[in-house]
């Protein structure tokens, strides 16, 4: 192979025209504020306002100023991106304090008074004093508890420290989560000295503590109650995964006793407490607060958008002052108080925008389910994100993260954005109905059968079949799984 003599090798430059999308910074904060959830839209608004110095919160009692307002219905449906009526023009007045001290007041008594050892002022209006049945105490925690009880039994300085060691190593549901092997080594402590220690935690409450299985606590338990029944204590050291299968006559069999008597120590199983750290749980639970309210109002629904709990935001008026009235400051500092009131502004506008479109989503929801909010979960019908997109002329990824972590409360209940969402089923009749709908057929199902005799899946298919709805089997399972409902095997009472 020869290389060509006329052949170079060197740098050249050539002009081509392409087209390429490039977000800005701008719609990058609008796409992330759309997909925030309200709890993190109002921790975004915390912090752009801890950072910014030109963005302040609006508050409602301060005269001469406007508030970003919820938006009405006619300014939600305006594209109107005009920022006048965000930003306040009233100038900021200087409160003064013009108040004189009277010269009627008895200084003598006056000095008497709050030079006095103790308080000579009484409050004679009781409506005045504090609830004192509103104030309320932590809630004590598994680990206090017992560490109480553990000292109440006079330990050993040894004994004492496993003890910690013991309480230390309990899950959230009170089991020992380490053997006792791994405790001794903790502390070079010996077998028996733990061993010994762990039965006596075992008797303290709540009943069941310290066990490491479902099995030890439950038989705890029973010897806590004094129940002397060696069919019950059998069921439960050799038996348990017949119990949780529900196969009494398997039991029976293997105990030769009659099925009775095993439905009889199953009930008392059931009161059983199969997670005694529970009564101790200190989680407080996280209600979900709407992003949208939608309600009835004559033959119309009508949409109010939640702002309750976000802070009204307005551009600091000193910063934009200094800018605009030419006053001379330096060209660092200029620059750097128009990029503050830009992303302030920014803020604000996408904040406008986010409330814009989730009105639109919702509104077009409302036009698509319409029966849903008269009638209920049976009436929902099948909808993709492409029909909403289609109606309001949006990409379908826009509303994806519309609909992601945003809640509607409706006549109905309170809902998700993607419930409404839902994959076709298809009838028999030609005709097709959303898959939440059939999932709540299956469970009118199941609550109306006989708890002695359950609907197996291939009976509910059958059903809804004569429903006119064409489902498999597997799907039928498939969404009882969805429903946390349990097989029939394990639905039976007897």
């Amino acid at each position: 192979m020869t290389l060509n003599s006329d052949m170079t090798l060197g740098l050249q430059q050539n002009l081509t025209l392409t087209q390429q999308l490039i977000m800005t910074p701008q719609l990058q904060q609008a796409i992330k504020l759309l997909q925030l959830s309200r709890l993190e839209l109002a921790g975004v608004i915390q912090q752009e306002m801890e950072e910014n110095p030109a963005l302040e919160e609006l508050l409602l009692d301060t005269p001469g100023e406007m508030e970003l307002e919820p938006l009405s219905n006619n300014q939600l449906s305006d594209n109107s991106e005009n920022s006048e009526n965000i930003i306040a023009d009233d100038a900021l007045r200087e409160v003064k304090i013009e108040e004189k001290v009277g010269n009627d007041i008895d200084w003598e008594s006056y000095i008497h008074e709050y030079s006095s050892a103790g308080s000579v002022y009484a409050e004679k209006d009781s409506q005045e004093l504090p609830n004192y049945e509103a104030f309320t105490s932590s809630k004590e925690t598994l680990e206090e508890h017992l560490q109480w009880q553990l000292l109440m039994y006079g330990p050993t300085e040894e004994e004492e420290r496993i003890g910690r060691l013991i309480i230390g190593n309990l899950n959230i549901d009170g089991y020992l989560c380490a053997s006792v092997e791994e405790i001794a080594d903790m502390g070079s402590f010996s077998k028996e000295t733990v061993e010994k220690l762990l039965k006596t935690m075992q008797s303290f409450d709540p009943p069941g503590i310290c066990a490491r299985d479902l099995r030890e606590t439950l038989l705890i338990q029973i010897k806590q109650l004094g129940i002397q029944d060696p069919i019950l204590k059998e069921i439960i050291s050799s038996h348990m995964k017949n119990l949780e299968n529900k196969n009494y006559k398997k039991i029976a069999a293997a105990l030769s006793i009659k099925i009775e008597r095993v439905i009889t120590a199953v009930n008392v199983i059931k009161y059983l407490e199969p997670k005694p750290g529970r009564q101790f749980v200190t989680e407080e639970p996280h209600y979900i607060i709407p992003d949208i309210h939608v309600y009835k109002d004559g033959d119309d629904f009508k949409i109010v958008m939640n702002d309750d709990g976000l802070p009204k935001l307005k551009i600091n008026r000193l910063y934009r002052d200094a800018v605009s009235n030419g006053k001379i400051i330096s060209k660092e500092t200029k620059t750097y108080l128009n990029d503050k009131m830009q992303s302030a502004s920014w803020l604000i506008k996408s904040i406008h925008q986010r409330q814009k479109t989730i009105y639109a989503v919702m509104e077009s929801i409302i036009k698509f389910q319409g029966e849903f909010f008269e009638k209920g979960v049976a009436y929902l019908k099948p909808m993709i994100l492409k029909d909403v997109a289609e109606d309001i002329n949006m990409h379908e990824s826009t509303i994806s993260r519309v609909t992601t972590n945003k809640y509607a409360y409706t006549p109905q209940g309170l809902f998700e954005l993607k419930y409404f969402f839902n994959s076709s089923i298809k009838r028999t009749n030609g005709d097709s109905m959303a898959s939440e709908s059939v999932k709540e057929k299956i469970k009118s199902l199941i609550d109306q059968e006989d708890p002695a005799n359950p609907l197996s899946d291939q009976e509910i298919t059958e059903l809804l079949e004569k429903a006119n709805i064409d489902i498999a089997r597997r799907t039928v399972a498939k969404y009882r799984e969805i429903l946390h409902i349990l097989p029939s095997g394990k639905r039976k009472q007897f």
